[in-house]
């Protein structure tokens, strides 16, 4: 929680729900409006709120009052300080459950997926996560390798699904989210086809793996972009990734249904 209560202070600057990854999580979810939601690791509450925009409840749980202190008031939101592995809600209360790009942050994640199957009635439980193994290496860990670094350190998707499925006995797939040259979400990735925005200390702050790393590394990749942008170096390395509209750098949803 404290990495949260530092760059969490201006995370609603960059860090703005894209409505198309609102939309996946909607569909994903597979539930009628007016749906009970529980929101794991809601952090300023940006998906909380898009999803009670869109008709649906949310109990947005979220440990760092930094992050709460920063949402918009919403009647269908109701917000409960905790933790993933001890949710602050009755058993079988919600109808369905997210955590957005939040689970490489729990503590323990065995406890935090039953906590998860404790809350729920019979919906669906999705999640946003992670797995850069599943994809090409691309131009951005080249000039801040400590991202690159940082997310092999979080478990693969085959044994976070393993987890799941072990702790919660549910049917689950893997789909995958690929990004838009043009999220609003800024998050580790997101900026793909838009080099200079690794420019901004702004967008480091809402990146949790920037806000946790030595701040001299950081200072030699920006640096480093920084003379590649102006001496066109960079497009003649990486130019061709204009060409693309989408691409897979290994987010990945995660939905967990019962059999029925």
């Amino acid at each position: 929680m404290s990495i949260y209560n530092s760059i969490g202070q201006q995370y609603s600057k960059t860090r703005v729900p894209d409505i198309r990854i609102v939309n996946q999580l909607i569909d994903l979810l597979n539930l009628p409006k007016g749906s009970l939601i529980a929101d794991i690791g809601a952090g300023i509450g940006g998906y909380s709120l898009a999803l009670a925009n869109q008709g649906f409840f949310v109990n947005a749980i979220e440990p760092s009052l930094v992050m709460q202190k920063q949402a918009v008031e919403h009647q269908q939101i109701k917000w409960f300080t905790g933790y993933a592995e001890n949710l602050p809600l009755l058993d079988k209360s919600v109808d369905g459950v997210v955590s957005i790009l939040a689970i490489h942050h729990f503590c323990h994640l065995e406890k935090a997926f039953q906590e998860m199957h404790r809350i729920i009635r019979d919906g669906t439980i999705v999640l946003l996560t992670f797995d850069i193994r599943l994809a090409k290496k691309i131009w951005l860990y080249d000039y801040f390798p400590f991202l690159w670094e940082d997310a092999l350190l979080f478990l693969p998707l085959n044994e976070q699904i393993y987890l799941i499925q072990r702790n919660i006995k549910r049917r689950v797939e893997a789909i995958p989210l690929l990004l838009p040259y043009d999220l609003s979400d800024l998050f580790a990735a997101a900026a793909w086809r838009r080099p200079e925005l690794y420019l901004q200390a702004e967008v480091h702050a809402g990146i949790s793996s920037f806000a946790l790393a030595n701040q001299d590394l950081i200072e030699q990749g920006v640096q480093l972009l920084t003379a590649d942008l102006s001496s066109g170096e960079w497009t003649k390395k990486y130019g061709d990734i204009h060409n693309l509209a989408e691409i897979d750098i290994g987010y990945r949803f995660i939905r967990a249904t019962l059999d029925n």
